[in-house]
């Protein structure tokens, strides 16, 4: 039972009344007056809607993603014979950043009633919403009656899947420079053949079928289109390397939310999707296959996935992969190298597999860095951080040379355009037919 302020006016006056009762000597009127005040208020209390008959329903999709926003939807349902009136309040997990969850509430019987709001989860996991909570209006307007309904349900935060659908929406209009991905138009004589035509001027003439031009008397020449169901392979570091943060968030989390997009690609081109997870052991291998539900397979392996404080073993993880897959692939792997010894070790791992993969390593970029090298100097300790910043970049940049010594793809990209610098390799890779 909740007091109004209604409720503490009354109360407030029953000062005045026992003023007013000590002066004409009768204090059982002031004692009357509140055992009355406090009689209505028990017996409004009992009367008010218990809100039991309140059936709410909670949706929501049941991949939610982690730094954004996303919709719940409520479904209210009124199936007492009361009035309900007060406010609602849906309580998401703790940690979750929420907007108007709080309502009000004006529900006459039989009546129904869908809101929304949105929920910004702040890490990948598993967590539950805590349940619904009313606080309705009694009779009189004297007391409010809180109510907690059993709504807990459960829910899991993974990478932004939501970057997929905008990846969908801006390839069907043909828009996907606006995500910063690159597509070349030096088209590349692709490996599948796709049919005969015309030649037109601008034609390649290494495309011309010499004996389809004898046989109709002009130039013909074969249509080729980029070959489908190849392997895409993503390995992930979790170890001590993607502990480090940018932007406030562990690269982890940035390779993963990179990793989504570039996988959602392939599955788009008719690719197969396949991942590899490893710190100072292989923590899971999922060969590449076709289809929607590797996509889920794959999801369902990294919503939960945190960096260790050990030392990976790239040696041992690969290892452990061409021994498992032999066929042709794309292999892209996320880890950190911050000098020449730590990329020498990848490209030692890597060695076995230059010569039947293509393999390209994604590092994440600490935007920090940048602004403390473009920092004017304006003092002693600034120009003591900024000498820092270009040494960590310099030894950066040397384990990047590491790797170009050793035939080794790599790029470094700030974490809102790791995404799109893979997706545009991925399509590099694919127009010049390397698998």
């Amino acid at each position: 039972m909740v007091p109004t302020k209604r409720l503490w006016a009354l109360a407030a006056l029953g000062i005045l009344i026992a003023a007013l009762a000590g002066l004409v000597e009768q204090p059982l009127i002031a004692l009357a007056y509140n055992g009355f005040l406090l009689a209505l208020a028990v017996i409004t209390y009992r009367l008010g809607p218990d809100g039991k008959d309140l059936k709410v329903a909670r949706r929501f999709d049941p991949v939610l993603s982690v730094r954004v926003p996303n919709w719940v939807r409520l479904e209210l349902v009124n199936e007492g014979s009361d009035t309900l009136v007060g406010r609602l309040r849906d309580e998401p997990p703790p940690l979750f950043r929420a907007s108007q969850n709080e309502m009000p509430l004006n529900l006459t019987p039989g009546q129904e009633l869908e809101t929304r709001y949105e929920v910004t989860p702040p890490f990948r996991g598993t967590d539950y919403f805590r349940g619904t909570y009313l606080r309705l209006k009694c009779p009189l307007g004297l007391v409010e009656r809180d109510v907690k309904l059993t709504t807990e349900q459960p829910v899991r935060v993974y990478p932004n899947v939501l970057a997929m659908r905008e990846f969908d929406l801006l390839k069907q209009r043909g828009k996907l420079r606006d995500l910063g991905i690159r597509i070349s138009r030096m088209r590349g004589l692709g490996s599948e053949f796709e049919s005969l035509r015309d030649y037109a001027l601008g034609d390649d003439f290494r495309k011309i079928d010499w004996k389809a031009t004898a046989r109709r008397n002009k130039l013909i020449v074969r249509q080729y289109e980029q070959e489908r169901s190849q392997p895409v392979v993503v390995c992930i570091d979790v170890g001590r390397r993607m502990l480090a943060e940018a932007d406030g968030i562990p690269k982890l989390d940035h390779a993963l939310d990179a990793l989504l997009m570039l996988l959602h690609a392939a599955q788009v081109g008719g690719d197969q999707i396949g991942l590899l997870v490893y710190s100072d052991r292989v923590i899971r291998f999922i060969p590449p296959r076709k289809g929607r539900n590797q996509m889920g397979v794959i999801l369902e392996a990294i919503h939960d996935l945190t960096a260790e404080p050990v030392e990976s073993d790239p040696v041992g993880a690969f290892a452990y992969f061409t021994g498992r897959w032999k066929r042709r692939s794309l292999v892209v792997t996320f880890t950190d190298m911050e000098n020449d010894d730590e990329a020498r070790l990848l490209a030692t791992a890597l060695a076995p597999l230059r010569f039947r993969h293509v393999h390209c390593a994604a590092r994440v970029a600490d935007p920090k860095l940048k602004e403390l090298t473009e920092t004017p100097l304006t003092n002693v300790d600034s120009m003591y951080k900024q000498a820092a910043a270009l040494h960590f970049v310099d030894e950066r940049k040397r384990a990047g040379s590491v790797l170009d010594g050793y035939g080794v793809h790599h790029l470094e990209a700030e974490p809102q355009d790791l995404a799109a610098s893979l997706v545009s390799f991925y399509f590099f890779v694919k127009e010049r037919s390397l698998i």
